[in-house]
């Protein structure tokens, strides 16, 4: 089979499964609903922050706020992409068509991602510019230094944690599996390793925490802890972190029978 036609079918699969379309929705509709009221209560409890978040306020980063709750349903997006495969037994039907597994998991990782990143992309441009609407004299321009690349990057973001999801499913061969890890892990894996001082540095190098360091204007914004890579840097890690687990998913989908 052509790699077009991998593409058209993987699209076709996709957009007939009514969970994944849901999922997407999800993220979106709970990052900019979330950052909408958290930038609304910001804004009318202002002067009740702590001088040194007042001090360091990061408008952008506000905004996005709502993404700690939004990246769960692009984390479950990317689970169910591969993941449904395997629950319903398609997996086997789709290697007959396409022998070449590499082709095969390729295709799906391409028409996912991109998916991700539009849909991704579309949530960063509504979370920001609802959020400083409701800043008001606390917003910021999309044109001030260094706002469009944390615009853009957290579309960038979002496409990366599906993928990442994408390549932990296709390594385990089960969605519930893959959520039942990814989800402790990008939500209390972090504040745990946050605890103590040993383990902080450590916690820093996670996927999301390195990722979301793309997403701050201001360094060390709203009393966050400083960090020892930049924002791209950042971005980079969280990419490493990406295509290891797409390498380690592409291993097993070669070498086990489906």
């Amino acid at each position: 089979m052509a790699f077009t036609a991998v593409l058209q079918s993987e699209w076709t699969k996709i957009r007939t499964v009514a969970s994944t379309s849901w999922t997407l929705i999800v993220s979106l509709v709970v990052t900019v609903g979330i950052g909408a009221a958290i930038c609304a209560f910001v804004n009318a409890s202002f002067q009740d922050m702590p001088p040194a978040q007042q001090a360091t306020f990061d408008p952008t980063q506000v905004s996005f706020a709502g993404m700690t709750l939004g990246q769960l349903a692009m984390i479950v997006f990317g689970a169910l992409v591969v993941g449904t495969e395997y629950s319903t037994g398609m997996i086997r039907t789709s290697l007959a068509a396409v022998p070449r597994r590499e082709h095969f998991l390729l295709g799906k990782l391409v028409v996912a991602t991109a998916l991700a990143l539009l849909v991704g992309l579309l949530t960063s441009f509504l979370s920001f510019f609802i959020g400083q609407a409701l800043l008001g004299g606390r917003s910021i321009g999309i044109g001030e230094e260094n706002v469009l690349r944390a615009v853009v990057g957290a579309g960038l973001y979002m496409a990366l944690l599906a993928l990442f999801s994408m390549g932990v499913t296709t390594l385990l061969r089960s969605s519930v599996l893959s959520m039942c890890l990814l989800i402790p892990f990008v939500l209390v894996l972090p504040a745990i390793l946050a605890i103590a001082e040993a383990t902080r540095k450590v916690g820093m190098y996670l996927p999301n925490q390195a990722g979301s360091r793309i997403m701050q204007v201001v360094p060390n914004g709203m009393d966050t802890a400083d960090t020892p890579y930049g924002p791209w840097g950042g971005l980079g890690i969280m990419t490493l972190w990406a295509l290891a687990a797409v390498l380690g998913g592409y291993v097993v989908l070669k070498k086990k029978d489906a």
